[in-house]
């Protein structure tokens, strides 16, 4: 889709250094051909159903039960080495071990989404084309954040392609996808959570140019809460189909109240189309079957009747590069051939067996997965929390008791997360706002969401050393290394023992730099 970004930001410096070229052999590596499956997964499934997959991207496990080659590649900030991660077994689940170790004390870029069809059709880095700049380096696309969107699926720990805006990923060369008015089907696995109204996010099938070329073009699912084509019924956010110049959510752009809001954790999103008919079907991913939002003909004007699609595909972003959208993807495939109602329903129940889930592996430590409180250890402040404020995005402590109100418990607990801009620290996200992180901006601390900059990053990063006092934790910002997270006055900040700042005062700095870890409030 084109639509001018409203805001311009400086991106995460790990990403903004992806280059434009992607090593052959790693490419490579991703091309066999999976063997016969035990296991029926996706791919499997839409082949017995005669519409066989012709790409299958993930970073979670196996879209065949036969495959045992690369899911994705990183790349660690340290010294720009490479890393495949395949899954622990033949038609498993993602190694995030693997990753886990070879990340260690650094952060890590998705490089590649091996394509497991065997026809070559991997996604590497979003390229400056014919459309909008990125903000990386040549104007190409951020790389994601590789721990930035951590799932467990069937118990297994895995990684998610996080979107902040400015990342996109994409294959202009292409083998087998839909060309002009070819019937195709796809399917992808979002975080329902996390979306925005910027434009798009979108996985399928796009220009190869990298530009706006002209109604019906595009083929591809769109994730989110943009209005300015078309939209569902509810706030959203909807699936809909981008099939260029405009976003559809039924036969005509505006509003089609066929297509419903849909918010679950995860989402199996469905955009197929053939001569003079397309549909959306979508559903939880953790459960339950799919809703057809819109199934019937082409939009009107000769642009959508024959289509003109091109092949191309894309991640994260519009087809001329727009990229300024938010979203996580988790798997997806194209088929070749418009995928019968009853194969997706199979694919469908696959997908909710897997098992996908956001919860926390553990409570009241700090291992990454943890559901954790942090209480003050100050003489005045014993029974307060830290916490996020309920009228703004400011981080505060408060007393927050068993039997007090709901919404405040939920505000005082935190998800430990790998630190964001070094793997051996840590970072918070909100238990009750997720995709937030707590962050220090002007040395002050705050919830947001991740905008994409390496600053952001380095805000959002501690390293967990023991307490100041002599008991407790204490967090140890990342980029500013003398400075602590601290409470003062009720209000929480990064701070030194001793400085300009008031809140940097020695008086009781270890003390208020000091936290008990404990178990969530709710």
């Amino acid at each position: 889709m084109t639509v001018r970004p409203w805001i311009r930001r400086v991106r995460r410096a790990i990403l903004a250094t992806g280059t434009t070229a992607v090593l052959a052999a790693g490419l490579l590596t991703g091309a066999a051909v999976p063997a016969q499956a035990a296991a029926q997964r996706p791919c499997d499934l839409y082949a017995a159903g005669g519409t066989p997959c012709v790409a299958a991207h993930s970073t979670t496990r196996a879209l065949y039960g036969g495959y045992n080659g690369p899911l994705y590649q990183v790349r660690r900030a340290s010294d720009g080495a490479t890393k495949d991660i395949g899954p622990l077994s033949t038609g498993g689940y993602a190694d995030a071990q693997a990753q886990d170790t070879f990340c260690a004390a650094t952060s890590c870029a998705i490089t590649v989404l091996y394509d497991q069809s065997g026809r070559g059709n991997s996604l590497t880095q979003g390229l400056k084309g014919g459309g909008w700049p990125g903000p990386a380096a040549g104007g190409n696309d951020n790389l994601a954040n590789a721990f930035e969107a951590p799932v467990t699926v069937a118990g297994h720990r895995a990684y998610g392609v996080y979107i902040a805006p400015g990342t996109g990923y994409r294959n202009n060369h292409t083998n087998g996808i839909a060309v002009g008015d070819q019937p195709e089907g796809m399917y992808a696995v979002f975080d329902g959570t996390h979306a925005n109204d910027g434009c798009c996010f979108d996985y399928g099938n796009a220009e190869t140019s990298g530009a706006d070329t002209g109604d019906g073009h595009m083929e591809a699912i769109y994730f989110g809460t943009n209005t300015g084509w078309g939209r569902g019924s509810g706030n959203g956010p909807w699936v809909m189909a981008d099939l260029e110049n405009g976003l559809f959510s039924g036969v005509n752009r505006g509003l089609n109240t066929g297509d419903p809001s849909i918010n679950d954790r995860f989402v199996t999103a469905i955009v197929k189309g053939e001569p003079d008919r397309w549909a959306i079907r979508a559903g939880n991913a953790q459960a339950g079957g799919l809703l057809t939002g819109y199934s019937g003909p082409r939009p009107g004007g000769s642009g959508y009747h024959p289509m003109h699609k091109e092949g191309a595909i894309i991640l994260g972003i519009g087809g001329d590069n727009s990229n300024a959208s938010a979203g996580t993807f988790y798997e997806g495939v194209m088929t070749s051939g418009y995928p019968s109602d009853a194969t997706e329903n199979a694919v469908q129940a696959d997908i909710t067996a897997a098992g996908y889930s956001s919860a926390p592996t553990g409570s009241g430590s700090l291992t990454p997965g943890s559901a954790v409180s942090l209480r003050a250890t100050t003489a005045c402040c014993t029974s307060d929390y830290l916490r996020h404020d309920d009228t703004d995005t400011k981080v505060v402590i408060s007393a927050v008791g068993s039997s007090g109100p709901a919404t405040d418990k939920a505000a005082a607990g935190w998800i430990v997360r790998a630190g964001l801009a070094n793997s051996s620290c840590l970072s918070f996200e909100s238990a009750d706002r997720p995709g937030q992180f707590l962050r220090h901006y002007g040395f002050e601390l705050y919830l947001n969401a991740d905008d994409g900059g390496g600053n952001f990053a380095q805000d959002a990063t501690f390293c967990a050393t023991p307490g100041n006092s002599g008991t407790g934790a204490s967090f140890r910002s990342v980029n500013y290394p003398t400075k602590y997270l601290r409470h003062y006055d009720y209000t929480a900040y990064v701070a030194g023992n001793g400085g300009s700042n008031a809140w940097d005062s020695a008086s009781s700095w270890a003390d208020d730099t000091t936290w008990v870890v404990g178990r969530p409030l709710a």
